[in-house]
């Protein structure tokens, strides 16, 4: 037990970047000493224990070794919130169970990458958004000031912030960038969203990219595949996003027009028909074609036609999600796989939410349709 102790030690300061003097001063001993720990040659006087557990925020049975019944709480916890952030429903009592995971785990990024997940879904059901457009001006402004009242985003962000600091995957922070970098901006800490966006790999650079030019054979064949669906994937957010924000854009035909050839491009990259996380994109693009089509162009038949596109691709998705590893079948793509269960979720609350904010009469002409009768299933 006591070379698990010395271990545990080393283990931790490492974790946490610290050097044994650092520990050492802390602790009111000698470097020496702190190396005779972490080698064996010696463990700190009982009397110690709970200081030293309490340097590394960790509990005494953790400092022991005795770690599994923790593991497994963490672990209980984290499927839970996780289930409840797929959902998509009120998110107070995952709130209030990670903020006390957060004070039990305070060592652990996923309890506060999966509590600023929560917050961030809290804070659009208990607060909202709000955006405006400016007189003789082409662009849509998030409403800065309302949004930064939002105090769900503003833990968020904190909770982002001190993920970001530990010990993720590489993944899970290009996540957490991405998040920051939104809701910095939707709260106005512009100066913030641009140092951290700047401090990012151009496209260039991205791993997908280069991880396609280090390889040959089959294996760039794959390497390949992943960067043609991560470059739809930016394209598709950027010009999304643009559309959205500018006002002689989406009010005229060619928003209409751009979206829907982006949808296109989708579909002949995929030209199977076997979509995957593409699916997702092409109904997002679609079903906002229809919202603009029906709302400025008044083209209502039109409307309906993107919509049922929208709509079919987001069945195709659904049928996909958790259903285990996909495997992509298109030529530029037919060596790349990819775990379904990590494809974004969409809540049960989907369609609700499309039928509100699309125009009234494409509405009622959905409604009328038999085709479309699960959209009104809430």
């Amino acid at each position: 037990m006591h070379v698990m102790l010395g271990v545990k030690i080393k283990e931790l300061r490492q974790r946490d970047g610290r050097k044994q003097e650092e520990l050492a001063n802390a602790l009111g001993v000698t470097c020496q000493a702190v190396s005779r720990w972490e080698t064996n040659g010696g463990y700190p006087d009982m009397e110690m224990i709970p200081a030293i557990a309490n340097y590394f925020n960790v509990s005494i049975d953790e400092l022991f070794g005795y770690s599994k019944e923790r593991e497994e709480k963490l672990k209980g916890i984290l499927e839970k919130a996780e289930k409840a952030i797929a959902q998509k429903g009120d998110m107070s009592e995952c709130v209030k169970m990670l903020r006390a995971a957060a004070d039990e785990f305070p060592s652990e990024p996923k309890v506060f990458m999966t509590l600023g997940f929560a917050l961030d879904l809290h804070g659009w059901e208990k607060h909202g958004a709000r955006s405006y457009t400016k007189n003789g001006s082409d662009y849509a402004y998030e409403d800065t000031e309302y949004n930064s009242q939002n105090v769900y985003w503003q833990e968020a962000l904190r909770a982002y912030e001190k993920a970001l600091t530990m010990d993720l995957s590489s993944e899970d922070k290009d996540v957490l960038t991405q998040r920051l970098v939104l809701y910095y901006a939707k709260m106005g800490y512009f100066d913030k969203a641009l140092a951290l966006a700047t401090n990012q790999n151009s496209l260039l650079m991205s791993r997908e990219v280069l991880l396609s030019l280090a390889s040959e054979g089959e294996t760039r064949d794959r390497y390949q595949g992943e960067a043609i669906i991560a470059a739809l994937t930016a394209l598709k957010t950027v010009v999304l996003n643009s559309v959205c924000t500018k006002v002689s854009v989406f009010t005229k035909a060619e928003g209409v027009v751009l979206l829907v050839k982006l949808a296109e491009l989708f579909e002949t990259v995929f030209s199977d028909g076997r979509c995957g996380i593409g699916h997702y994109h092409i109904s997002e693009l679609y079903l906002n074609a229809a919202t603009y089509e029906a709302r400025f162009a008044q083209n209502f038949e039109t409307a309906l036609e993107y919509f049922g596109k929208g709509f079919e691709h987001n069945k195709r998705y659904r049928e996909i999600i958790n259903c285990g590893e996909y495997c992509y079948s298109a030529p530029l793509v037919s060596r790349v796989t990819f775990p379904s269960e990590n494809f974004p979720t969409l809540s049960k609350t989907f369609w609700k939410g499309w039928m509100e904010v699309l125009p009234e009469e494409l509405r009622e002409r959905i409604k009328e349709d038999t085709r479309f009768r699960e959209c009104f299933d809430f």
